[in-house]
């Protein structure tokens, strides 16, 4: 089976384990909580590409995530790590000063 070019946001967003179930990435997306590419999204049906630049409000903070790849099955953790990059520290701009 090949893996797609293309994703539906709410199928990746539970793919990488940002969220525990489709439905709760449906209601974030469509309560506005995700940004693609810096645009608000509120379609869970939005297919996402690699590169995508995602931010995601949680409930205990900000992520931000760049799409590296696809699954078509839900896997365990270290598989839904390979999906995407945290940038969300290399770009939050803050430095610590010791």
């Amino acid at each position: 089976m090949a893996v797609p070019e293309r994703q539906r946001l709410d199928k990746w967003l539970w793919h990488a384990r940002v969220v525990r179930a489709r439905t709760h990435a449906a209601a974030l997306i469509e309560s506005g909580h995700v940004r693609v590419n810096g645009a608000r999204e509120k379609s869970p049906g939005h297919p996402l590409k690699v590169d995508d630049v995602l931010t995601v409000g949680l409930s205990h903070g900000v992520r931000i995530l760049r799409v590296t790849g696809f699954a078509e099955r839900r896997g365990n953790a270290t598989a839904a790590r390979a999906l995407y990059d945290d940038v969300s520290d290399a770009s939050d701009g803050r430095q610590s000063h010791t």
